[in-house]
C-alpha cells in the first residue's frame, strides 16, 4: 500500500471507529478496513476472556470460525500463542509450519495458508487478537505487518472504549431494575428503601443469583424467586 493511500485509510478508520457505539459495530469496522489495508483474503477478531479462552466475535468468512474452533479443540495455534506470550505471530505457511502439529495441517486443509495474528490491548490488558489470513503461502510482507499493528492500535482503543461504554450502560440498566424491584417491595410490604434492598440482596446471596436477575424476576412475576 502506498503511503498516501495508507494515511487516507487510517484517517477514515479513526473517524469511523470513533462513531461506532457497540463492540460488534467496532469489530466489524476493523475487519472491513483490514481487508483493504492489508494483503489478506480473510480476517477475524477474537476477544480474550479469563483463562485464555478465545471468543470469536466477528469474521469475514465462516472458515475463520472453523479455524478458531480448531485452535480451541487442539489447544494450540497462533492466536492462543498471542494471548499467552503477548507477541505477534506470523505463519508464513501453515502447510509446513511445525509449531502447531495438530492445528497447522488442519488450517492448511481449510485453505488458510498465511496467518498474521496481532494482539489487541489497552492499558496493559489483552483484549483479544486481530487475525489476518491469506489463501496463499508467504503472502504477508513487512509492510503488511506494520500496517496490521497500526490497525490493531486503532482497534484496541475503539474496543476498550466500546467495552467500557457497554459496561456503563449495563450498570445503569441494572441499577434501574434494582430500583424498580425495591419500589415493588416497599409498596407491598410497607418497608423502606434500605430494607427492600436488604431483601433483594439476601435472596441474591441465598440463591446464588445475580442481584440484577433477582430484580428482573420480581419485576416480571411480581414474586421473589422460589
Amino acid at each position: 500500500m502506498k503511503d498516501d493511500s495508507a494515511a487516507g485509510v487510517f484517517a477514515k478508520l479513526a473517524l469511523e471507529l470513533n462513531e461506532e457505539s457497540s463492540v460488534e459495530e467496532t469489530v466489524d469496522a476493523v475487519l472491513e478496513f483490514a481487508l483493504h489495508a492489508v494483503k489478506c483474503t480473510h480476517a477475524g477478531v477474537a476477544l480474550s476472556h479469563r483463562g485464555g479462552r478465545l471468543e470469536t466475535v466477528a469474521v469475514t468468512d465462516p472458515v475463520i470460525e472453523e479455524s478458531d474452533r480448531l485452535q480451541l479443540d487442539c489447544d494450540e495455534g497462533p492466536s492462543l500463542d498471542v494471548i499467552a506470550t503477548r507477541e505477534t505471530v506470523l505463519v508464513p505457511d501453515t502447510g509446513s509450519d511445525l509449531r502447531w502439529p495438530d492445528w497447522a495441517p488442519k488450517a492448511a486443509a481449510l485453505g488458510l495458508r498465511s496467518v498474521l495474528a496481532v494482539r489487541l490491548a489497552a492499558s496493559g490488558s489483552t483484549l483479544g487478537v486481530l487475525q489476518l489470513f491469506n489463501t496463499e503461502p508467504y503472502a504477508f510482507e513487512t509492510d503488511d505487518d506494520a500496517v496490521a499493528h497500526i490497525l490493531a492500535r486503532h482497534a484496541s482503543v475503539a474496543l476498550a472504549n466500546a467495552r467500557q461504554e457497554a459496561s456503563l450502560w449495563q450498570a445503569i440498566d441494572a441499577r434501574k431494575l434494582v430500583g424498580q424491584a425495591q419500589g415493588i417491595l416497599m409498596e407491598r410490604f410497607g418497608i423502606d428503601q434500605d430494607q427492600a434492598f436488604a431483601v433483594l440482596r439476601r435472596y441474591s446471596q441465598d440463591n446464588n443469583i445475580k442481584l440484577r436477575d433477582v430484580a428482573q424476576r420480581l419485576i416480571d412475576t411480581r414474586k421473589l424467586p422460589e
